[in-house]
Protein backbone atom coordinates (compact mmCIF):
# COMPACT_ATOMS: atom_id res chain seq x y z
CA UNK A 1 0.00 0.00 0.00
CA UNK A 2 1.40 3.44 -0.92
CA UNK A 3 2.18 5.90 1.83
CA UNK A 4 0.99 9.49 1.56
CA UNK A 5 4.39 10.63 0.27
CA UNK A 6 4.76 7.84 -2.23
CA UNK A 7 1.17 8.31 -3.41
CA UNK A 8 1.79 11.99 -3.91
CA UNK A 9 4.89 11.19 -5.88
CA UNK A 10 2.95 8.70 -7.98
CA UNK A 11 0.30 11.32 -8.79
CA UNK A 12 3.03 13.81 -9.72
CA UNK A 13 4.68 11.34 -12.06
CA UNK A 14 1.30 10.58 -13.65
CA UNK A 15 0.55 14.28 -14.22
CA UNK A 16 4.06 14.87 -15.57
CA UNK A 17 3.65 12.10 -18.14
CA UNK A 18 0.23 13.44 -19.14
CA UNK A 19 1.68 16.95 -19.54
CA UNK A 20 4.49 15.68 -21.73
CA UNK A 21 1.99 13.77 -23.85
CA UNK A 22 -0.07 16.92 -24.39
CA UNK A 23 3.06 18.88 -25.39
CA UNK A 24 3.91 16.36 -28.10
CA UNK A 25 0.53 17.09 -29.75
CA UNK A 26 1.14 20.85 -29.89
CA UNK A 27 2.67 22.71 -32.81
CA UNK A 28 6.07 24.41 -32.31
CA UNK A 29 4.28 27.77 -32.34
CA UNK A 30 1.89 26.65 -29.59
CA UNK A 31 4.74 25.32 -27.44
CA UNK A 32 6.63 28.57 -27.94
CA UNK A 33 3.58 30.60 -26.88
CA UNK A 34 3.13 28.49 -23.75
CA UNK A 35 6.79 28.96 -22.84
CA UNK A 36 6.56 32.71 -23.49
CA UNK A 37 3.42 33.03 -21.34
CA UNK A 38 5.16 31.15 -18.53
CA UNK A 39 8.19 33.44 -18.75
CA UNK A 40 5.98 36.55 -18.71
CA UNK A 41 4.16 35.26 -15.64
CA UNK A 42 7.45 34.67 -13.82
CA UNK A 43 8.72 38.15 -14.78
CA UNK A 44 5.52 39.79 -13.53
CA UNK A 45 5.77 37.97 -10.21
CA UNK A 46 9.38 39.15 -9.88
CA UNK A 47 8.56 42.72 -11.01
CA UNK A 48 4.91 43.69 -10.31
CA UNK A 49 5.41 47.09 -12.02
CA UNK A 50 5.43 45.31 -15.40
CA UNK A 51 1.68 44.74 -15.16
CA UNK A 52 1.01 48.48 -15.48
CA UNK A 53 3.13 48.95 -18.60
CA UNK A 54 1.55 49.13 -22.07
CA UNK A 55 2.04 46.04 -24.20
CA UNK A 56 2.99 45.77 -27.85
CA UNK A 57 0.30 43.89 -29.78
CA UNK A 58 1.95 44.15 -33.20
CA UNK A 59 5.58 43.92 -34.17
CA UNK A 60 8.32 41.38 -33.63
CA UNK A 61 11.80 41.67 -32.21
CA UNK A 62 13.28 40.13 -35.37
CA UNK A 63 11.28 42.25 -37.85
CA UNK A 64 12.48 45.86 -37.58
CA UNK A 65 11.71 48.78 -39.84
CA UNK A 66 14.48 48.68 -42.45
CA UNK A 67 15.72 51.78 -44.25
CA UNK A 68 18.71 50.86 -46.35
CA UNK A 69 21.27 49.57 -43.84
CA UNK A 70 19.31 51.02 -40.90
CA UNK A 71 17.20 48.79 -38.67
CA UNK A 72 14.75 50.33 -36.19
CA UNK A 73 12.70 47.94 -34.00
CA UNK A 74 9.08 49.12 -34.20
CA UNK A 75 5.85 48.15 -32.46
CA UNK A 76 2.18 49.08 -32.13
CA UNK A 77 1.02 49.23 -28.50
CA UNK A 78 -2.34 48.16 -27.12
CA UNK A 79 -3.36 51.84 -26.99
CA UNK A 80 -2.53 52.16 -30.74
CA UNK A 81 0.63 54.22 -30.28
CA UNK A 82 3.28 53.44 -32.90
CA UNK A 83 6.68 53.35 -31.22
CA UNK A 84 10.30 53.10 -32.30
CA UNK A 85 12.95 51.94 -29.84
CA UNK A 86 15.49 54.46 -28.59
CA UNK A 87 18.46 52.31 -29.57
CA UNK A 88 17.08 51.88 -33.09
CA UNK A 89 16.57 55.63 -33.52
CA UNK A 90 20.11 56.33 -32.31
CA UNK A 91 21.47 53.91 -34.89
CA UNK A 92 19.38 55.39 -37.71
CA UNK A 93 20.61 58.91 -36.91
CA UNK A 94 24.19 57.67 -36.52
CA UNK A 95 24.42 58.96 -32.97
CA UNK A 96 26.84 57.42 -30.46
CA UNK A 97 25.15 55.20 -27.89
CA UNK A 98 28.04 55.10 -25.41
CA UNK A 99 30.30 57.76 -24.00
CA UNK A 100 29.78 60.07 -21.07
CA UNK A 101 26.23 60.54 -19.84
CA UNK A 102 24.49 62.74 -17.29
CA UNK A 103 22.64 60.78 -14.63
CA UNK A 104 18.97 60.33 -15.48
CA UNK A 105 19.30 61.45 -19.11
CA UNK A 106 19.37 59.22 -22.17
CA UNK A 107 21.40 60.08 -25.26
CA UNK A 108 18.54 62.00 -26.95
CA UNK A 109 17.92 64.12 -23.85
CA UNK A 110 21.59 64.95 -23.65
CA UNK A 111 21.72 65.81 -27.35
CA UNK A 112 18.62 68.04 -27.39
CA UNK A 113 19.60 70.00 -24.28
CA UNK A 114 22.93 71.09 -25.71
CA UNK A 115 23.28 74.77 -26.51
CA UNK A 116 23.50 74.35 -30.30
CA UNK A 117 20.40 72.16 -30.68
CA UNK A 118 18.11 73.30 -27.84
CA UNK A 119 16.78 76.48 -29.56
CA UNK A 120 15.40 74.35 -32.40
CA UNK A 121 13.63 71.79 -30.18
CA UNK A 122 10.02 72.81 -29.53
CA UNK A 123 8.74 72.40 -25.96
CA UNK A 124 6.39 69.54 -26.86
CA UNK A 125 9.23 67.56 -28.44
CA UNK A 126 11.49 68.21 -25.45
CA UNK A 127 8.78 66.95 -23.12
CA UNK A 128 8.26 63.77 -25.12
CA UNK A 129 11.98 63.07 -25.29
CA UNK A 130 12.21 63.57 -21.53
CA UNK A 131 9.47 60.96 -21.02
CA UNK A 132 10.26 57.86 -23.08
CA UNK A 133 7.65 55.13 -23.31
CA UNK A 134 8.41 52.00 -21.29
CA UNK A 135 6.56 49.00 -22.70
CA UNK A 136 6.50 45.22 -22.94
CA UNK A 137 7.50 43.67 -26.28
CA UNK A 138 5.58 40.70 -27.76
CA UNK A 139 8.35 38.38 -26.54
CA UNK A 140 7.85 39.63 -22.99
CA UNK A 141 10.91 41.84 -22.67
CA UNK A 142 10.98 45.44 -21.50
CA UNK A 143 11.89 48.21 -23.95
CA UNK A 144 12.04 51.99 -24.20
CA UNK A 145 10.98 54.01 -27.18
CA UNK A 146 9.25 57.07 -28.57
CA UNK A 147 6.23 57.52 -30.75
CA UNK A 148 7.26 57.36 -34.39
CA UNK A 149 6.51 61.06 -34.92
CA UNK A 150 9.34 61.96 -32.52
CA UNK A 151 11.88 60.72 -35.05
CA UNK A 152 10.47 63.08 -37.67
CA UNK A 153 10.31 66.07 -35.29
CA UNK A 154 13.84 65.41 -34.06
CA UNK A 155 15.19 65.17 -37.60
CA UNK A 156 13.53 68.47 -38.50
CA UNK A 157 15.12 70.13 -35.45
CA UNK A 158 18.57 68.91 -36.49
CA UNK A 159 18.06 70.11 -40.06
CA UNK A 160 16.93 73.52 -38.80
CA UNK A 161 20.11 73.75 -36.73
CA UNK A 162 22.18 72.84 -39.77
CA UNK A 163 20.43 75.50 -41.86
CA UNK A 164 21.29 78.04 -39.17
CA UNK A 165 24.94 76.97 -39.40
CA UNK A 166 25.31 76.11 -35.72
CA UNK A 167 26.13 72.40 -35.92
CA UNK A 168 29.60 71.17 -35.07
CA UNK A 169 31.57 69.31 -37.72
CA UNK A 170 31.01 65.93 -36.06
CA UNK A 171 27.25 66.57 -36.02
CA UNK A 172 26.96 67.04 -39.79
CA UNK A 173 26.76 63.28 -40.37
CA UNK A 174 23.75 63.20 -38.04
CA UNK A 175 22.13 65.95 -40.12
CA UNK A 176 22.86 64.00 -43.31
CA UNK A 177 21.10 60.93 -41.90
CA UNK A 178 18.15 63.09 -40.83
CA UNK A 179 17.85 64.53 -44.32
CA UNK A 180 17.78 61.07 -45.88
CA UNK A 181 15.17 59.86 -43.38
CA UNK A 182 12.87 62.86 -43.90
CA UNK A 183 13.19 62.73 -47.69
CA UNK A 184 12.50 59.01 -47.86
CA UNK A 185 9.56 59.08 -45.44
CA UNK A 186 7.94 61.92 -47.35
CA UNK A 187 8.07 59.96 -50.61
CA UNK A 188 6.82 56.75 -49.04
CA UNK A 189 4.11 58.68 -47.19
CA UNK A 190 2.48 59.91 -50.40
CA UNK A 191 2.60 56.37 -51.83
CA UNK A 192 0.91 55.01 -48.69
CA UNK A 193 -1.82 57.67 -48.87
CA UNK A 194 -2.57 56.80 -52.49
CA UNK A 195 -2.72 53.11 -51.58
CA UNK A 196 -5.13 53.82 -48.74
CA UNK A 197 -7.36 56.05 -50.87
CA UNK A 198 -7.56 53.48 -53.67
CA UNK A 199 -7.78 50.42 -51.45
CA UNK A 200 -4.56 49.02 -52.89
CA UNK A 201 -3.07 48.70 -49.40
CA UNK A 202 -5.21 45.58 -48.94
CA UNK A 203 -3.46 43.71 -51.75
CA UNK A 204 0.05 45.15 -51.90
CA UNK A 205 2.89 42.95 -50.75
CA UNK A 206 3.91 43.14 -47.11
CA UNK A 207 7.32 44.70 -47.71
CA UNK A 208 6.35 46.93 -50.63
CA UNK A 209 6.75 50.20 -48.71
CA UNK A 210 10.06 49.04 -47.24
CA UNK A 211 11.39 48.45 -50.74
CA UNK A 212 10.19 51.85 -51.96
CA UNK A 213 11.85 53.56 -49.01
CA UNK A 214 15.08 51.63 -49.48
CA UNK A 215 15.13 52.46 -53.19
CA UNK A 216 14.99 56.17 -52.41
CA UNK A 217 17.36 56.25 -49.47
CA UNK A 218 19.96 53.50 -49.86
CA UNK A 219 21.92 55.00 -52.78
CA UNK A 220 22.26 58.37 -51.04
CA UNK A 221 23.11 56.85 -47.68
CA UNK A 222 25.77 54.68 -49.29
CA UNK A 223 27.90 57.75 -50.00
CA UNK A 224 27.81 58.79 -46.38
CA UNK A 225 28.03 55.38 -44.74
CA UNK A 226 30.76 55.08 -42.15
CA UNK A 227 33.47 52.95 -43.76
CA UNK A 228 36.23 53.19 -41.18
CA UNK A 229 35.07 51.59 -37.91
CA UNK A 230 36.04 53.05 -34.55
CA UNK A 231 38.24 50.01 -33.91
CA UNK A 232 40.56 51.05 -36.78
CA UNK A 233 41.35 54.39 -35.11
CA UNK A 234 41.23 52.99 -31.58
CA UNK A 235 43.99 50.47 -32.36
CA UNK A 236 46.07 53.08 -34.21
CA UNK A 237 45.83 55.43 -31.24
CA UNK A 238 46.72 52.64 -28.82
CA UNK A 239 49.90 51.75 -30.71
CA UNK A 240 51.00 55.40 -30.64
CA UNK A 241 50.02 56.00 -27.02
CA UNK A 242 47.49 58.67 -27.99
CA UNK A 243 44.31 59.26 -25.99
CA UNK A 244 41.31 58.05 -27.97
CA UNK A 245 37.92 59.77 -27.71
CA UNK A 246 35.20 58.02 -29.77
CA UNK A 247 33.05 61.16 -29.54
CA UNK A 248 35.64 63.35 -31.29
CA UNK A 249 36.48 63.46 -34.99
CA UNK A 250 39.75 65.28 -34.38
CA UNK A 251 42.77 63.23 -35.49
CA UNK A 252 46.50 63.97 -35.59
CA UNK A 253 47.46 65.07 -39.09
CA UNK A 254 49.59 61.97 -39.63
CA UNK A 255 46.48 59.75 -39.41
CA UNK A 256 45.57 60.78 -42.95
CA UNK A 257 49.00 59.71 -44.16
CA UNK A 258 48.65 56.36 -42.39
CA UNK A 259 45.21 55.85 -43.93
CA UNK A 260 46.58 56.44 -47.42
CA UNK A 261 49.65 54.23 -46.88
CA UNK A 262 47.99 51.24 -45.26
CA UNK A 263 44.56 51.36 -46.86
CA UNK A 264 44.09 53.29 -50.10
CA UNK A 265 47.54 52.63 -51.55
CA UNK A 266 46.95 48.89 -51.03
CA UNK A 267 44.00 48.93 -53.45
CA UNK A 268 44.66 47.87 -57.06
CA UNK A 269 47.26 49.98 -58.93
CA UNK A 270 45.93 53.29 -60.20
CA UNK A 271 42.96 53.51 -57.83
CA UNK A 272 44.52 55.98 -55.38
CA UNK A 273 45.72 58.22 -58.23
CA UNK A 274 42.25 58.27 -59.75
CA UNK A 275 40.70 59.10 -56.38
CA UNK A 276 43.11 61.97 -55.89
CA UNK A 277 42.21 63.32 -59.31
CA UNK A 278 38.43 63.21 -58.90
CA UNK A 279 38.59 64.29 -55.24
CA UNK A 280 41.31 66.98 -55.22
CA UNK A 281 42.42 69.13 -52.31
CA UNK A 282 41.23 72.72 -52.07
CA UNK A 283 43.44 75.75 -51.51
CA UNK A 284 43.59 74.89 -47.79
CA UNK A 285 44.84 71.37 -48.45
CA UNK A 286 41.53 69.73 -47.58
CA UNK A 287 39.35 67.41 -49.65
CA UNK A 288 35.65 68.18 -50.01
CA UNK A 289 34.65 64.51 -49.85
CA UNK A 290 35.95 61.22 -48.49
CA UNK A 291 37.80 59.00 -50.95
CA UNK A 292 35.53 56.04 -50.21
CA UNK A 293 32.48 57.98 -51.43
CA UNK A 294 33.76 57.50 -54.99
CA UNK A 295 34.34 53.75 -54.76
CA UNK A 296 31.85 51.39 -56.39
CA UNK A 297 29.37 49.59 -54.17
CA UNK A 298 29.97 46.05 -55.40
CA UNK A 299 33.74 46.09 -56.04
CA UNK A 300 35.51 49.13 -54.59
CA UNK A 301 33.89 49.29 -51.14
CA UNK A 302 34.10 45.53 -50.42
CA UNK A 303 37.83 45.69 -51.30
CA UNK A 304 38.24 48.73 -49.04
CA UNK A 305 36.44 47.06 -46.13
CA UNK A 306 38.56 43.93 -46.51
CA UNK A 307 41.76 46.00 -46.34
CA UNK A 308 40.52 47.93 -43.29
CA UNK A 309 39.62 44.68 -41.53
CA UNK A 310 43.00 43.06 -42.26
CA UNK A 311 44.92 46.16 -41.17
CA UNK A 312 42.91 46.48 -37.96
CA UNK A 313 43.60 42.82 -37.18
CA UNK A 314 47.35 43.35 -37.61
CA UNK A 315 47.25 46.42 -35.35
CA UNK A 316 45.31 44.48 -32.73
CA UNK A 317 47.98 41.75 -32.81
CA UNK A 318 50.81 44.25 -32.29
CA UNK A 319 52.22 45.67 -29.07
CA UNK A 320 53.68 48.78 -30.68
CA UNK A 321 53.78 50.65 -34.02
CA UNK A 322 57.13 49.23 -35.24
CA UNK A 323 55.80 45.70 -34.71
CA UNK A 324 52.70 46.52 -36.71
CA UNK A 325 54.77 47.92 -39.59
CA UNK A 326 56.85 44.73 -39.72
CA UNK A 327 53.74 42.56 -39.73
CA UNK A 328 52.10 44.72 -42.37
CA UNK A 329 55.13 44.69 -44.68
CA UNK A 330 55.20 40.90 -44.41
CA UNK A 331 51.45 40.52 -45.01
CA UNK A 332 51.29 43.02 -47.90
CA UNK A 333 54.64 42.99 -49.71
CA UNK A 334 54.67 45.27 -52.73
CA UNK A 335 57.54 46.04 -55.07
CA UNK A 336 59.51 49.04 -53.80
CA UNK A 337 57.15 49.58 -50.87
CA UNK A 338 58.34 47.16 -48.20
CA UNK A 339 61.48 49.01 -47.18
CA UNK A 340 59.62 52.32 -47.26
CA UNK A 341 56.96 50.96 -44.89
CA UNK A 342 59.62 49.62 -42.54
CA UNK A 343 61.43 52.96 -42.50
CA UNK A 344 58.26 55.07 -42.12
Amino acid sequence: MLSLDSKGKGMTDKHSKAGKARLTKLTPEQRSEIARAGAVARWERADPSRAALPKAIFGADDRPLRIGEMEIPCYVLDDERRVLTISGMLGAMRMAQGGSMIAGMNRFELFTTRERIKPFVISDLAERIHNPIHFITPSGGRAQGYEAEVLVDLCEAVLAARAAGVLQKQQLSIAQSCEMIIRGLARVGIVALVDEATGYQEVRKRDALYKILEAYIAPELMKWAKRFPDSFYKEMFRLHGWEYDPESVKRPGVVGKFTNTYIYEQLPPGVINELREINPKDEFGRRKNRHHQFLTEHVGNPHLEKQISATTTLMRASDDWPTFKRLFAKAFPRSGDQMELLAD
